[in-house]
Order: structure tokens, then sequence, then C-alpha cells
């Protein structure tokens, strides 16, 4: 980070620091009175010329040092002087001749105008200096981005600036004025600096007093301050909309996919139980039981439903809860395996030794994902694909593999496809798409992950990994 100039000087004169015009006037005395100590021993060895350019140069660095009132208190002392000690009749201020009076009359004016020239050059530095740290500070204040609490940036510039132990931002309203950003210590009710900083705000700073600040300054700070307050609010309400834009997408869409994917198992039990009503049908046996099959069939797809969308209410909510202990893999997968509804005739090769170290997750939460994840890696491998679960362990890691042999998926799809209710493969009849986003959380909760990529000669591959239980 770019370091800025000290602007304290600039902006504002500490009541502590006004006391620096002493040293500075007891300085230029001892000066003015060591200086001449040391010419009266050589004084007939100078011309009156040499002597009073000797006696200007301690004058200019006396303006410098002490400002102009000082430096001209400095050029009328040095007159006497040079009048008193270096004018013949010596030990007195009466002039012998008029070039001696024209001399040291010149003296007195060049000594005044060179003065106020110093002077005059180190207020304009001094502005000079302002400016550009002003213009650096605003500019700063200015560029700070608004997830970067623009207002809290602005108080610490105000706190840094002139040296105080805090600064807040007040606004009034009807019970009175409260601080809506504070920064250091909160406001007293007699805050060193208070400025307006626009419709019903104030900037104000608690520290050592300050003397003669920069108003122009100040006003600028509380007028930047009051816009980053603005500028929060905005960012504060532009976050709030997109946040109700995307709880009306995910509600769209929850709407559409659950219309959609209830009416289908609906309309298969009310059509099976209609004709298991009808005794004009004559139904034989085998009849009867498949319609009792698909009725079966269809309230286990409703209940798959019902429960995707619960998990997904609580992963949402953060209201899951999360059982971990010392899990044995292969008896996980065996139990998800078991549980998990595959196409006739598909089988998949499970590849998970029994010695393999046990993972620290909830094992309820885990035979989920793995169902989850092998549901959908046999609907990607399609008639006759192979699904392949493989398992080992790595650096206190355990790591499951699922791996299909269909299509796989773009690396630019990857990331959409746990989203809720995105479903890559609509053709597939995979449901609310849930099961992925259901996984990766159920994942996350336990402290694992969850990441796709290439099966080696053509599919997707999903690795779970999860920590070692200790």
């Amino acid at each position: 980070m770019q370091q800025l100039p000290d602007p304290r000087g600039a902006t504002g004169v500490r009541l502590a620091g006004a006391g620096r015009r002493l040293p500075a006037a007891a300085g230029g005395a001892a000066g003015l009175a060591v200086l001449t100590a040391v010419l009266l021993p050589v004084r007939s060895g100078l011309s009156l010329a040499s002597i009073v350019l000797i006696y200007l140069a301690a004058v200019v660095l006396i303006a410098a040092a002490g400002g102009v009132w000082l430096a001209l208190t400095a050029a009328v002392v040095s007159e006497g002087l040079v009048n008193f000690f270096f004018v013949p009749p010596f030990r007195t201020l009466h002039v012998a001749g008029r070039d001696l009076l024209i001399t040291l009359a010149v003296y007195v004016a060049v000594a005044v105008t060179v003065s106020v020239t110093v002077d005059l050059a180190a207020r304009q530095r001094a502005a000079a200096v302002r400016s550009a740290v002003e213009a650096a500070l605003l500019a700063r204040i200015t560029a700070a981005p608004l997830q970067g609490r623009p207002l809290h940036a602005v108080l610490e510039q105000v706190r840094d600036t002139f040296g105080m132990t805090g600064a807040a931002l007040l606004e009034r309203d009807a019970m009175g004025e409260h601080p809506v950003g504070v920064v250091g210590q909160a406001p007293s009710a007699r805050p060193a600096l208070s400025v307006p900083a626009g419709n019903r705000l104030r900037l104000v700073a608690d520290g050592p007093a300050v003397f003669a600040p920069d108003q122009r300054f100040l006003a600028r700070l509380a007028t930047a301050a009051g816009r980053a307050l603005e500028a929060e609010r905005l960012a504060d309400e532009a976050a709030h909309a997109r946040e109700l834009a995307e709880i009306d997408r995910v509600r769209a869409a929850l709407l559409a996919a659950v219309g959609h994917d209830l009416r289908t198992p609906l309309a298969g039990i009310k059509a099976s139980v209609s004709a298991l009503r009808e005794p004009a049908l004559g139904l034989t046996a085998d009849q009867q039981s498949e319609l009792l099959a698909t009725v079966e069939a269809s309230a286990d797809r409703m209940g798959d439903l019902v429960e995707n969308l619960l998990a997904l209410s609580r992963l949402q909510a953060g209201a899951l809860s999360v059982h971990p202990r010392a899990v044995a893999m292969d008896e996980v997968v065996a139990a998800a395996l078991l549980h998990t509804p595959l196409p006739s005739g598909r089988g998949v090769a499970v590849e998970v030794p029994e010695d393999l170290p046990p993972a620290w997750a909830d094992p309820g939460l885990l035979e989920r994902v793995i169902a989850n994840l092998v549901a959908n890696a046999c609907r990607a491998s399609g008639p006759g694909g192979e699904v392949r679960v493989s398992a080992d362990a790595d650096g206190g890691l355990v790591r499951l593999r699922i791996a299909d042999r269909g299509p796989g998926i773009p690396a630019t799809d990857r990331e959409r496809m746990f989203a809720p209710f995105q479903r890559l493969d609509d053709h597939s009849g995979g449901g609310l798409g849930l099961g992925l986003a259901i996984a990766r959380g159920f994942t996350e909760a336990m402290q694992g992950s969850l990441v796709p990529h290439d099966t080696p000669g053509g599919g997707l591959t999903m690795t779970l990994t999860l920590p070692a239980a200790p």
C-alpha cells in the first residue's frame, strides 16, 4: 500500500504544537547573541556590508524556522545590534554618516522583504503538500470498492489524518443522533472535530484538541463520508434485490419442477387405483400385481421427491444435523447399494478394501450421498454401461470414486450441475436435479469435498474425499 505524507501539518496545528514558536524564538535570540559575540572581535577586519549580509543570512534562517513575525522581529533586533556594535560611533544608536544610515535602512528593507518571501514560499509549499495529500486521500476513498466498507475507510482516514482516538458519522432522526459508523472510540458529547456531512449527517472525531483545522478539507472528508454511507446503503439494497431475485428464481424453478415431477407419479397412482377399483375390467392376478407395483413405485418416487426437498431446505437453512463418527467405508457402500434401486440387469463393480482406514463422517448422510452418486452414474451410463465404485486412503484422507462410462460432462458445466434444479440430462428423466446439490451439501457438512473429473477412457468420475477418523 502506498504511504502518503503525514497531512496533519497541512490540515491543522495542534495546541501542543503552537509552543514550537517559543523554542524558535529562543533559538533565534541565542543565535543573534552568539553571532554578535563572534563578529565583535573581528569587526575591524570586516566591512559593514559583509556584517550586514551575515546578519541577513541569520534572519533568513529564523524566517524559515519561526515564520514571518519572528523574522520581522529578528530583522529589527539585528538592525539594532549592527547599529550598536558595528556602526561608528560604537555602543550607541547614533549613525555618524548618511551612507551608514542608508546601509542600515536598506538592510532592514531587504530583511523584511526576504522574511515575507520566505514565509510566503513556506506557505505555498505547505499548501501544495496539503493539496497533494487531500487529493491522494480523497482519491483513495473514492477508489475504495463498495464491498470494502467505504465508510469505514473514510472514518479511518479522518482519525489518522488528525491523530484522533476515534471518528464517527452521526445520523439524526426523530429519536436524536446515533452513530451509523464508528472507528476507534465511540464519539463523546463534545468531540474535538465536528462538521456537517449532508442531510441529517454529522462527522465527528474525538482526541487531542486541534488549533485552526482546515475546514475546507474537513468538509470534503465529511462529504466523502456521507457519500460512502449512501454507497453502502445502495450496495445493500442491490444485494437484497439480487437475493430476492434469486429467491424468486428458485421458487419458480421449484414450482415448475415439483409440478412436473409430482404430476407423473400422481397420474400413475390414480390410473392404477382407478383400474383396480373397476370390476368390469376383469383384471387377472398378474395384472393387479403389476398395477399395485406401479402404485408402490410411484409412491416411492414421491417419497424421494419430498425427502430431497426437505434435505435441500435443511441445507439452505443451515439446520442440517451432522453426527460424525468412525465409519467403515465398505459397510456404508454396501448399505447404500442395498437401498439404491438399480436398473434391471445393472450391476455395480465395487473395489473397496476391507482394511481401508475408517472415515470420519455421519453414516446416514454418507450413505445418502453414495446412493445419489451411484444412481446418477447408472443413469448416465445407460443400458449396458459400467459403474465402478473404488476407494483408497492417503495422507489422512479417505477417497471414494464413483465412475461411469457415460458421455461425460464438459468442464464448463461441472459446477453448474451442483446447483439445485439443474438437470444437464433432461432426457434421462433425472427428476428435480437435486441429487448432486444434496450430495455436495451433505459432503461439505461433513468437512469433505466432492469433485468431478474425467474417467479415463470416457465418462465422469465423482471423487468423494473425507477426513480419516482420528
